[in-house]
């Protein structure tokens, strides 16, 4: 699949299973991420590989903050089995730090480009995936449990597998009429 290719026909898959990427796959999803556009070359994000048992720890640390936030036995029950929905998940995390030429903003933004890199590097080795985010993302004791500082943001938690269902190859490219204009 060449890149162009890829990039036209991008779309998210939420019906995960098994494999996941592993060894050069998965280092190359990485790799990828840390090639995201980066103003100042701050490298603005942290990575966090979820699989296996830290799947089961993701799954306690969702369960304990829908208890301690009394969201219900719906909520705790759906926060409990959330994870389990792909057998990997890697959380972006946007390590905001004070610089005189880059906003806050911007950093984000690049951590944001770095999950839509990994993404693009798994669906090129045969994977695929789907961006998440939700309240979690600013959750207190989500946060603590991920490590994250006062400035860091959760940009996402980028669910990956192999489709459980395979979409068909092409996909109609939308009318850009109402999103591009020329000055």
């Amino acid at each position: 699949m060449n890149a162009l290719e890829l990039l036209l026909n991008r779309r998210s898959v939420s019906r995960l299973t098994t494999p996941a990427p592993e060894g050069n796959e998965l280092q190359n999803i990485l790799a990828a991420g840390m090639r995201a556009p980066d103003h100042g070359a701050l490298r603005p994000w942290h990575f966090i590989v979820i699989q296996g048992e830290g799947m089961n720890k993701f799954s306690n640390l969702l369960e304990k903050a829908a208890i301690e936030g009394g969201l219900g036995k719906e909520i705790e029950e759906k926060a409990k089995n959330a994870p389990y929905r792909a057998p990997m998940i890697i959380t972006v995390i946007a390590k905001v730090v004070e610089h005189a030429k880059v906003p806050a903003w911007e950093q984000v933004v690049a951590a944001g480009c770095a999950v839509q890199a990994m993404q693009m590097a798994a669906v090129a080795q045969g994977f695929s995936g789907i961006w998440r985010s939700g309240s979690w993302t600013e959750d207190p004791i989500v946060r603590a449990g991920l490590g994250c500082e006062e400035n860091d943001k959760i940009v996402g938690f980028l669910y990956l597998g192999t489709p459980e269902l395979r979409a068909p190859a092409k996909v109609a490219t939308p009318d850009l009429t109402n999103f591009v204009s020329y000055l």
